[in-house]
């Protein structure tokens, strides 16, 4: 086994700052270390050497011929270690995931979960674009894609994550309004209703249809609001806004925390489903390995932080 003789890195980082400035002062700034700390260091380093490394004059500092050929190897060993260790930095960086999907699921079930990851892999570096736009993964650069879609409608090779069931959800205070009781759908005529307007899912989420289907057709409500985006429309209803309709996996954490409320125990089955679609390069790379197993074990246990 090796061993060399050297000394500390501290003090070669010490003496080739003050050999760079010729001033431990500078050098001491630099390094965030008072002058004091910065001449012990350089002191012990001339006594593991057994010579003088400067020469030092009356306010002046100057290397010793010893001292000026040991900064030509310090600062050469150090640059390399600097350059080396961005190498090591970039390469770790490099391990990473991109994965498109829709604001509504990143917002509301994945981003929750993902600490669970970061935890058990921070060597991966997650990057999430949230959009409705249908992306084609390899030529957009995307690993992975979360889609909320109809079964005729998959690419092939999706993984099925979890089915959807659509339902009234609202605020806890709204569901108590004793003036406005929700005990039946038919009650919803005293409230505002929040649609959504853009979106995959959009038409699931339109509420003449889940009415239809409680044989509530022609309800009005008092009043509507309309949103674009999915996570808009269920912070709307969390502020007591109205009455939305949600998509059940995506709201689980806020209605076990009691954000929102769900008055009635009327569903409608969508006939879209959460699939999991990996690009053509995807499955070569261990680390979007690692975080499909994930995703697909979040699903499975239906797990939920805190």
């Amino acid at each position: 086994m090796r061993h060399y003789d050297l000394p500390p890195l501290d003090q070669l980082e010490a003496f080739e700052a003050a050999a760079r400035h010729l001033s431990f002062t500078k050098a001491a700034d630099e390094l965030a270390l008072t002058q004091s700390a910065v001449s012990r260091q350089i002191a012990a380093l001339e006594a593991h050497y057994g010579l003088p490394l400067f020469r030092r004059l009356h306010r002046a500092l100057r290397l010793t011929d010893d001292g000026q050929a040991l900064l030509q190897v310090v600062s050469e060993v150090l640059g390399r270690l600097h350059q080396v260790g961005g190498e090591l930095k970039r390469e770790r960086r490099a391990k990473t995931v991109v994965v498109t999907t829709t604001p509504g699921f990143a917002g509301l079930w994945l981003i929750p979960r993902l600490a669970s990851f970061t935890a058990t892999r921070p060597d991966v570096d997650v990057r999430i674009s949230a959009g409705y736009a249908l992306v084609n993964l390899d030529r957009d650069g995307f690993d992975l894609a979360v889609r909320y879609m109809s079964e005729h409608a998959i690419d092939d090779g999706a993984e099925l994550l979890f089915g959807d069931v659509v339902l009234p959800v609202c605020s806890p205070k709204l569901a108590r309004d004793r003036a406005r009781p929700l005990k039946t759908p038919a009650d919803l005529r005293h409230h505002t209703l929040i649609y959504l307007d853009s979106g995959p899912g959009a038409d699931m989420q339109d509420w003449p249809i889940w009415l239809r289907a409680m044989k509530l057709e022609g309800l009005e409500p008092a009043s509507v609001l309309h949103f674009s985006q999915f996570d808009q429309l269920i912070n709307a209803a969390v502020a007591g806004q109205g009455i939305a309709l949600g998509r059940s996996p995506l709201l689980k954490q806020l209605l076990r925390e009691r954000k929102l409320v769900a008055p009635f125990k009327k569903t409608v089955v969508s006939p879209r489903s959460y699939y999991l679609v990996h690009s053509a390069g995807a499955p070569r790379k261990p680390e979007v390995q690692a975080f499909a197993a994930w995703l697909r074990e979040q699903a499975l246990e239906g797990a939920l932080p805190g």
